[in-house]
């Protein structure tokens, strides 16, 4: 068999190639050297033990460059020589485990290892050294050719979509944390194989630990992702590889997956198995042992004891354990010679401090009011003295009582507020007793509060206060007690707050369990990062059941004033707008706040027509108003809500805040009803009942739709049911086709249909002749489809149009109502790496795809959410909002201070202040002005006589009255109605600063219909008609 077939053989799919390439093995291929078996003891599992000749196969090398290529090709074959030279790394790197460690140990004399303890180390190395190096000879062959195919891709699926890789991979992965345990112990008991170690790694030239080479492997597809991820950005659409590369985005980021869970499940077991050793308790040790145990998150923090003060008592490294019931913190104790810690990490052994059942501890931040029974006590961690509790039953937590001198502040603004008032009164004229005096004291006196609750927010950004329960005291009444820990980051914190809430939704009925994998008889157990349902609640009162639910979207708008914690726990900052009609003459509009762990709704209004759709449309980029080609500036009109009505009518709202304000109203020429809405660019699609599509520009000098701009495109007889945004084409579903509207030239392109053939691909057979696209997602260079009957999923590239991947989403008859016979798909999304699909049977059933930007195929289990519509899921919104970059920032509380005031901002030098300068005793730079809200505009007071009051001691001032300068003073980013959470945005940070800092993003997925039931065999949920939001909550990812 020659080289070219060998390599033929190996690119035919998954299984089949494998097994050919294991036959052209066994023939004796010339170019293979076969290698004696010489350890007896290794196991047979059915690899074949083969090295590859470099003499007759050397590595690949790109030939010199060739004149005349275009800008991309240079960089793809800069790329493609760094996944050269990657490669060659990686393979020297195994190679000289197997022959600089493991060979030795195997020839010692005497043994320093047993063949056991050396096979048990090196496991399933030499496999995945095999694995390269043919993917290697592959590589060779495609790179002696690239200047005539410049492809790659495909080569990757095909030596890495293998069955085999990621059973050599899994196994290594599985068994590396008993490899890293087994040389730690042979270190510290065997003193010769610790001197084999050292002499190995000061004989290397670059130094490099026997550890350092043998993470290389888990190391290794992360890598490989990145690089293609490279090479797909410089890879033009249209080109042979773009579809290829993709697909090897896909397989790759699947694969790694798969290893990384298998990682963590390893490490969690590793870690579990390490804490209950250390346990003396034998019902804490059975619990531990305990198969429903789940390991959510470990780390080392510091705890701190503070004195009345706020002096640092004493602090010591724990380590804390978050699993699904329960918390626990440990001693660490790290044992074993220093030097061993240079060769492989050590792990420590740990010692049992406290437990507590996780529905008891609480997180409690500074000046925050602490639920209490009058028979609880309240002592602090690591001190025998009680902590003060003022008597309005609040607990004032950190050094020094922060919260208590905020009140102080705020006390004493409002008495000078009256004070000024009141001067303001006096009928004689006094040079120091006037109402500027006066403001200028509240002008100080808001500086110091800003001051204050910026002590307060950087006290929580990386403290973890925790009340837990403690051992009743000798009369019987429970006794809590408060820890402080330290956290390394304001991530950190905002993590363990986050996963200490979701675990305590998680053990709730509603979630015990919340999600079940039909296709293998509900044996999977859910992941901890299942979604999960934190609530339900109707949309509407009891008097509006009848309208129906037609429609929703999220509102994504940044809350400011939200408290560091509540960000950690709460759903995605904006709000749910949820639409719905009864008869003809009737529409209503719910508005929803999201900034809280439960939605509310602070605003409903009526419409005089049934609502059909909503769209959330941003405002206008820079660059698409230079593509309007006009000189005047369109004015900043925000971000807008379209709503579609049955009448005809489209409605323009303002999204900033909940007054709903109607901006614009105007009806399409056809006065037919709006079935959906869709925007791409400086143009608003409207998709309408007589199969066309109306299409508006913006304004000419306004950032709004021009209604007299109306042009159609016509798709055809049937309604137009949805529209989607691809690039910069918006495709039309209508009847059984799917037409492409291309840009600003409005040419429509039939892309297939339901009876036709696109190219040699069929892309759907005869039996859907009479089904409709009904539902379209996009998810990277893929869309899912679904139809208006039936229960398959289609999957389709982007680009080429070709069919990928197609699913069917069939239910178990055991969950479905009686009378229903199939599942039929009514809503489509996808978010967070799931493929959520609703049914007309109120089943929901997430899917799991890629999150990268390859094509969204399926790559695993699907799971069925046990919790359910009684009817009909009407749709299924994504929500999702990036932290504020305030909360992650650990700079002095000094920024942000106002700097209006000249010299009294520049030099802080007070009691309060000084703790908050940097290390090195200088100020941080200060931000951009925030403002606050003021009572009064103030006016400069630098040409009075006498001492002003200002925020800084009389001491420290090094300048005379007549060198401070006043200006005026903006009071008016935020006003504040009753209601905390309707507000209007100031202006945020620039996109700038945003790009340039780490992202933390919260997400949930909310679901609409009727009613709510859970599909458990033992559960008996009454029927209900009413309008139902169920939402789940995702963790937070950084």
């Amino acid at each position: 068999m020659t080289r070219k077939n060998l390599m033929k053989a190996a690119r035919n799919g998954t299984k089949d190639g494998l097994e050919k390439t294991k036959i052209a093995m066994m023939r004796k291929v010339p170019f293979l050297s076969k290698k004696d078996c010489t350890d007896a003891i290794e196991e047979d599992s059915g690899y074949l033990d083969v090295t590859v000749s470099e003499l007759k196969h050397p590595p690949p090398q790109l030939s010199p460059m060739p004149d005349g290529l275009s800008s991309q090709q240079v960089v793809r074959r800069h790329i493609l020589g760094s996944i050269i030279q990657s490669e060659r790394s990686y393979l020297d790197s195994l190679k000289r485990i197997l022959l600089e460690y493991k060979k030795p140990l195997m020839e010692a004399e005497p043994r320093i290892l047993s063949l056991k303890k050396i096979q048990t180390v090196f496991y399933r190395l030499k496999e995945i050294l095999q694995c390269h190096s043919m993917f290697q000879i592959a590589l060779a062959s495609r790179v002696a050719e690239w200047d005539n195919t410049e492809k790659i891709g495909d080569l990757f699926v095909a030596s890495f979509s293998k069955s085999m890789v990621l059973d050599v991979y899994s196994d290594y992965i599985n068994n590396f944390t008993n490899a890293m345990g087994l040389i730690k112990k042979a270190c510290m008991s065997k003193p010769a194989f610790l001197e084999f170690l050292k002499k190995k790694q000061a004989a290397s030239t670059d130094r490099i630990t026997l550890y350092g080479l043998m993470v290389k492997p888990i190391q290794r597809f992360p890598q490989f992702i990145l690089l293609l991820q490279d090479m797909l950005k410089t890879t033009p659409v249209g080109h042979q590889d773009r579809l290829p590369l993709q697909l090897a985005l896909t397989e790759l980021e699947t694969l790694a997956e798969k290893l990384n869970e298998q990682k963590r499940l390893a490490e969690q077991l590793a870690e579990i198995q390490q804490l209950t050793r250390s346990v003396s308790d034998r019902n804490l040790s059975k619990q531990l042992n305990s198969d429903q145990k789940q390991l959510i998150l470990s780390e080392t923090l510091i705890e701190t004891v503070f004195g009345e003060k706020g002096q640092v008592l004493k602090s010591k490294e724990r380590k804390v354990f978050l699993l699904n019931d329960m918390l626990v913190c440990a001693n660490i104790n790290v044992k074993g010679p220093p030097d061993i810690s240079s060769l492989v990490p050590i792990g420590p052994k740990y010692a049992v401090k406290w437990s507590a059942p996780l529905l008891q501890v609480q997180v409690v931040e500074v000046g925050q009011e602490t639920p209490q029974r009058k028979d609880s006590i309240y002592q602090q961690s690591g001190s025998r003295r009680l902590s003060s509790i003022n008597s309005q039953g609040k607990l004032f937590l950190g050094p020094p009582r922060l919260y208590q001198e905020l009140q102080e502040l705020q006390h004493d603004l409002s008495v000078v507020e009256e004070v000024t008032l009141l001067v303001g009164t006096l009928q004689g004229s006094y040079q120091n007793l006037n109402t500027t005096v006066g403001q200028d004291w509240c002008m100080a006196l808001q500086r110091l509060i800003r001051i204050k609750e910026d002590e307060i927010q950087c006290a929580n950004k990386c403290r973890l206060r925790l009340m837990v329960p403690g051992k009743p005291d000798k009369s019987g009444h429970p006794v809590s007690f408060t820890v402080v820990f330290s956290t390394p980051s304001p991530i950190s914190k905002i993590s363990w707050v986050n996963r200490l809430h979701l675990a305590k939704i998680a053990l709730r009925d509603e979630n015990l369990p919340g999600w079940v994998c039909v296709e293998d008889d509900e044996k999977t157990k859910p992941p901890f990062w299942c979604p999960l349902l934190a609530c339900q609640l109707p949309v509407f009162t009891p008097r509006m059941q009848d309208l129906k639910l037609q429609a929703a979207l999220y509102n994504p708008v940044h809350c400011s004033l939200l408290g560091f914690s509540a960000a950690s726990t709460s759903l995605p900052q904006g709000y749910l707008w949820v639409a719905s009609g009864g008869d003809d003459s009737h529409g209503q509009v719910e508005i929803f706040s999201l900034n809280r762990p439960t939605p509310r709704s602070v605003k409903s209004f009526s419409l005089g027509s049934p609502v059909l759709c909503l769209e959330y449309i941003t405002e206008p980029s820079t660059e698409e108003e230079l593509e309007t080609q006009t000189s005047e500036v369109l004015p900043k009109i925000g971000n807008t809500i379209c709503v579609g009505l049955l009448d005809g009518n489209i409605l323009v709202y303002g999204s900033v805040d909940t007054a709903a304000q109607c901006l614009l109203t105007f009806c399409n020429p056809e006065g037919c009803p709006v079935l959906c809405l869709k925007h791409s660019a400086n143009f608003l699609f409207a998709g309408l009942s007589n199969g066309k599509v109306a299409v508006y520009n913006r304004k000419s000098g306004e950032g709004l739709w021009d209604p007299d701009s109306c042009r159609h495109v016509v798709i055809g007889c049937a309604p137009v049911l949805k529209l989607l945004q691809i690039d910069k084409c918006v495709w039309a579903s209508c009847a059984n086709q799917v037409s492409v509207i291309e840009g600003s030239s409005l040419r429509t392109q039939v892309s297939f249909s339901s009876e036709k053939c696109v190219g040699e691909i069929r892309i759907f057979d005869f039996f859907f002749f009479f089904f409709f696209f009904f539902h379209m997602v996009r998810a990277g260079g893929g869309v899912w489809m679904a139809f208006s009957e039936g229960s398959s999923l289609r999957l389709f590239h982007t680009e080429t149009l070709e069919h990928l991947q197609e699913i069917n989403i069939s239910t178990p008859s055991a969950y479905l109502s009686p009378g229903q016979k199939s599942v039929c798909v009514t809503s489509l999304l996808i978010c967070q790496g799931l493929l959520w699909v609703g049914t007309a049977q109120g089943i929901i059933v997430t899917l799991p795809v890629p999150r990268l930007e390859g094509i969204p195929k399926i790559t695993g289990k699907g799971m069925t959410s046990l919790n359910a519509h009684n009817g009909p899921v009407e749709f299924l919104v994504a929500t999702s909002s990036i932290l504020s970059q305030d909360f992650l920032k650990r700079d002095s509380p000094t920024e942000g201070v106002d700097s209006s005031g000249g010299g009294e901002d520049k030099k802080v030098t007070n009691s309060s202040q000084e703790s908050l300068q940097q290390a090195d005793g200088s100020p941080q730079a200060e931000d951009k002005t925030k403002g606050v809200l003021l009572q009064y505009q103030l006016r400069s007071t630098s040409q009075l006589p006498g001492k002003l009051l200002t925020a800084r001691l009389e001491e420290s001032s090094g300048s005379t009255q007549d060198s401070l300068e006043h200006t005026l003073e903006d009071g008016s980013i935020y006003e504040l109605s009753d209601d905390p959470e309707v507000w209007v945005r100031g202006p945020g940070p620039s996109s700038k600063e945003e790009t340039r800092r780490e992202k933390v993003t919260s997400a949930a997925v909310i679901s609409g219909g009727k009613g709510f039931r859970r599909l458990a065999k033992s559960s008996n949920s009454p029927d209900s008609s009413e309008n139902m939001l169920m939402v789940w909550q995702l963790p937070i990812t950084v």
